[in-house]
């Protein structure tokens, strides 16, 4: 061989080496890509398997891949997979109940309520305006208000239905009335199915926590009147109360600032509808309040309130309940000093059904509702204390109700015990008789009798005592001097202990011109 073909040989093999050593080169990198793409694969995989969401892997996937990209190469795809399970897990929530402030985004499932109005409003510095709807949305945990935006508001308002059930995602934050959800993205879900009824109308029974845009008609059962007070700003507010009820129950409607006003237009027994009101929670009880947005409008509908009340023989002390009867008895207002210098009033009055009797203490602005003999009475969330001589008594105060009721004909029982225009025999007032004759007489002796007694006991238990009494009441004044309530009358008490407003106490000592010098108070 010559040289010349010797070192082509030797060139020729120099570059064959050359080629197989790349060849391997390249098949060892495939195959390291490729495990190492396994790999990421099944980190992704294992994460997703953890994650048990609603999600298809396929999206989850592309989310972990878009991470990556946003993350400019800050995470690899598994630090990447964990970050989106850990968005997704903060967003899934059990139900609307689970929804809470401060969370960053929830998402959850929900059926249609009730569709507001879009309302548009000017953005600063902007051409543009916007535009937000409120749609209440709810499941069986409760009901909630989500806020669309914009475009998303406008299609909305033309596209969803009441009954139709939504995928949420979106941020809770409080709004105008209580928590809500400011929505990121929301889409129907037809398959799906939430158990709860929705209404275009609501009753007292239909009322949850966190439900707006409510409508709902109902009897007015009480009115209290306006109350201002001062904002941390230092402008002042107002706020009045009503309660109104349907067959179904009864709830405290709150109206604030300019609709609170509207109180003093309204009387118990009128027929209204709360528009637009939203619902909170106070001392455990839901209430129905109505702001700027809302009204409380008197309408001509047919709305029955027949309250489910407690026979009187089976009151407890310390129950809370609702009561009726027949008014067999009733007393003076009287005023009294607070330890605050505020005054405060009380009436009492006494009620029977047929089971029992029992006195009612009228406290605040109830002592001027327009009770009477053989008025019938419903009073609600009435609080069952010891009374006078070991007998119970009702309490009505802030919470509760004062409805004269309508007899079976629609036309409220006559103001006063034997009334002239009312004819003999009518208006069953044997039922609230305490005891006489029977009628309208029976129920002013009722009254005669009891005063008589108490003026005969008391007159009784000075002789035998040598000029000391023993006087049994309430405190409805506890400045000097103390003025005690047993129901039927009153005393002026002269003592130095302290004594608490509505504390029931017993004291004994010398009376004279009205009021009894106590030597002991127990």
């Amino acid at each position: 061989m010559t040289e010349e073909a010797t070192e082509r040989g030797r060139d020729e093999g120099s570059e064959t080496d050359g080629e197989r050593g790349d060849t391997v080169e390249t098949a060892t990198l495939m195959r390291d890509s490729r495990l190492e793409q396994d790999t990421i694969m099944g980190a992704i995989e294992d994460v997703y398997e953890d994650l048990d969401a609603d999600v298809p892997f396929e999206e989850f996937e592309a989310a972990v891949e878009q991470k990556v990209d946003d993350m400019g190469g800050l995470a690899d795809e598994e630090t990447a997979a964990m970050l989106i399970a850990h968005e997704l897990r903060d967003e899934e929530v059990n139900s609307v109940a689970d929804i809470e402030p401060g969370m960053d985004d929830v998402k959850f499932l929900a059926k249609v309520m009730t569709v507001g109005e879009v309302r548009t409003f000017e953005r600063d510095g902007e051409d543009d305006d916007g535009h937000v709807l409120n749609v209440e949305v709810a499941d069986e945990s409760g009901r909630i208000t989500i806020s669309l935006w914009d475009r998303v508001a406008v299609d909305a308002k033309e596209n969803l239905s009441t009954g139709d059930v939504l995928r949420i995602m979106g941020r809770p934050k409080e709004g105008y009335s209580g928590l809500e959800v400011a929505v990121d993205k929301v889409e129907p879900d037809p398959d799906a199915e939430v158990n709860v009824e929705a209404v275009d109308q609501y009753r007292v029974e239909d009322l949850a926590m966190g439900a707006s845009d409510v409508d709902l008609p109902g009897v007015i059962l009480d009115t209290d009147t306006v109350r201002t007070f001062d904002r941390d700003d230092g402008s002042q507010g107002k706020v009045s109360n009503l309660t109104v009820g349907d067959e179904t129950g009864r709830v405290r409607v709150t109206m604030w600032d300019e609709r609170a006003d509207r109180v003093e237009e309204l009387e118990a027994g009128e027929t209204v509808e709360v528009v637009d009101g939203y619902v909170r929670e106070r001392d455990g009880e839901l209430e129905l309040h109505v702001g700027s947005r809302g009204a409380v409008e008197t309408v001509d509908a047919d709305v029955e309130y027949v309250p489910e009340t407690t026979d009187i023989e089976d009151l407890e002390l310390d129950d809370v309940v609702d009561i009726a009867g027949g008014v067999v008895e009733t007393s003076e207002k009287r005023t009294f000093d607070r330890d605050d210098g505020s005054q405060g009033q009380v009436r009492n009055v006494r009620i029977k059904d047929d089971t029992g009797e029992i006195r009612v203490a009228l406290w605040g602005e109830k002592a001027d509702r327009d009770i009477a003999l053989a008025d019938r009475v419903a009073f609600t969330d009435v609080e069952i204390q010891d009374g006078w001589r070991d007998d119970l008594e009702a309490s009505a105060g802030w919470r509760s109700s004062v409805s004269v009721l309508e007899d079976a004909d629609g036309d409220i029982i006559a103001a006063a015990a034997g009334s002239a225009e009312r004819d003999a025999g009518q208006g069953g007032l044997d039922s609230f008789d305490s005891g006489g004759s029977g009628g309208s007489g029976g129920s002013t002796a009722a009254a005669t009798e009891v005063d008589a007694q108490a003026g005969t006991e008391a007159e009784a238990e000075a002789d035998a005592d040598g000029g000391v009494v023993e006087f049994t009441g309430t405190v409805v004044q506890a400045g000097d001097p103390v003025v005690l309530d047993d129901g039927t009358q009153t005393r002026s008490v002269d003592t130095s202990a302290t004594l608490r407003l509505g504390e029931e106490v017993t004291v004994r000592g010398v009376e004279e011109d009205g009021t009894i010098d106590a030597d002991d108070v127990f």
